[in-house]
C-alpha cells in the first residue's frame, strides 16, 4: 500500500495541474496579446533582423555554458548591458513610431478628441468627397486626401499651404491636376474644410507594402502609421482607389466602399474591421518595379 501512495503522491507532485482562476486566463490573454503585436512590430521593421541576431547570440551563450566556455561567457555577459543601451539608440525612430501607435488608439482617441460634435463632417462634404474621388479615378488623376480624425494633424498641415476653404468636388479635383501650383503634396481635411493643401506626410518603412506603390501610398500609410488618420490615395496610374487607417492599406476600393467607410468616419466609428487588419499581415514586399508615382506625393 505504500508503495501506491509513494506513485500517487509523486503523480500529484510533478504532475498535478494547478488550478487556473479568471485572474490568470485574463493575464493569459492580455500576455497572449501583447506577445502577437510585440511579433507583429518586430517583422515590420528592420528590428526584426536584429531580433534574430539577438536569437544567434542567446544560443551562442547557452552553448558557452553548456561547455563551460567561461571567456565567452564572460565577453557575453558584459556586454549585455552596453548592448541594450546600443539597441535603444539605434532603434529610437521605430521604438518612438510604436508609442505614437499606442498613444492612437481608441482609449485615448476618446479621451483626447479634438472634435466635440456628434458628427466630424456634413453629408454635404461627404457627398463632395466621393464625387472628386469618382472624377479623379475615372481620370487617372493622382490625389492623396487626409481626414483628420481624433489626432490632430497641426503638425502636418503647417508643412504645407493653408486654404481653409469649404469643401467642392471642383476644387478638390483642381488642387490634384497634374502641374498646377498645388497638385503635388496631401490635402488635409478637417471638419467641413480644406484645411490646407501640399502637405507633406510622413513615409512608411513598412516592408509589407508592395514596391509598385509609390511615395504617394508610402506617405498615405506613413501618416495611418502615427495617427489616427483616414487617407484616401487615388492611384495616377491605374485609377484604382486604396484607403489608409490605423497602418491598414486596403486596395481597389469602389465607391460603395469608400461611403461605407467615410460614413463610418463621419459617425466616429471604426472604419476598418478585425478582417481588415487581420489582411494586413498578408501584404507582401515582392520585387516589382516602382510605380510613376514615385516621385509624387
Amino acid at each position: 500500500m505504500t508503495f501506491w501512495q509513494n506513485i500517487v503522491s509523486y503523480f500529484h507532485e510533478y504532475f498535478s495541474i494547478p488550478s487556473i482562476s479568471v485572474i490568470d486566463i485574463i493575464e493569459m490573454v492580455i500576455i497572449a496579446v501583447l506577445f502577437y503585436y510585440v511579433i507583429i512590430w518586430l517583422k515590420r521593421t528592420s528590428a526584426w533582423t536584429l531580433a534574430k541576431g539577438i536569437i544567434v547570440i542567446l544560443v551562442i551563450l547557452l552553448l558557452a555554458y553548456i561547455f563551460n566556455f567561461s571567456t565567452i561567457v564572460w565577453i557575453l555577459s558584459n556586454t549585455i548591458s552596453v548592448g541594450i543601451i546600443a539597441i535603444l539608440i539605434i532603434f529610437q525612430p521605430e521604438l518612438r513610431r510604436a508609442l505614437e501607435q499606442l498613444g492612437g488608439r481608441v482609449l485615448f482617441k476618446r479621451v483626447m478628441s479634438i472634435n466635440t460634435s456628434g458628427e466630424r463632417f456634413s453629408d454635404k462634404t461627404l457627398e463632395e468627397l466621393i464625387k472628386s474621388v469618382a472624377e479623379m479615378s475615372r481620370t487617372r488623376t493622382g490625389a492623396l486626401i487626409s481626414i483628420e480624425q481624433g489626432v490632430s494633424l497641426g503638425e502636418y498641415l503647417r508643412s504645407g499651404i493653408e486654404m481653409n476653404a469649404d469643401i467642392s468636388s471642383q476644387l478638390l479635383v483642381n488642387i490634384f491636376v497634374d502641374k498646377t501650383p498645388l497638385h503635388d503634396g496631401a490635402v488635409i481635411i478637417r471638419n467641413d474644410k480644406i484645411a490646407a493643401a501640399t502637405c507633406y506626410l510622413p513615409l512608411s518603412s513598412s516592408r509589407m507594402l508592395n514596391k509598385k506603390y509609390g511615395t504617394r501610398h508610402r506617405a498615405a500609410l506613413g501618416i495611418s502609421e502615427v495617427t489616427d488618420a483616414f487617407t484616401i490615395v487615388v492611384s495616377e496610374e491605374t485609377g484604382s482607389v486604396s484607403l489608409a487607417v490605423s497602418g491598414v492599406l486596403i486596395e481597389d476600393v469602389d465607391m460603395t466602399e469608400l461611403r461605407n467607410r467615410l460614413k463610418s468616419v463621419q459617425n466616429d466609428q471604426p472604419a476598418i474591421s478585425w478582417f481588415d487588419k487581420f489582411r494586413k499581415g498578408e501584404r507582401t514586399d515582392e520585387a516589382q518595379e516602382d510605380s510613376p508615382e514615385v516621385h509624387h506625393q
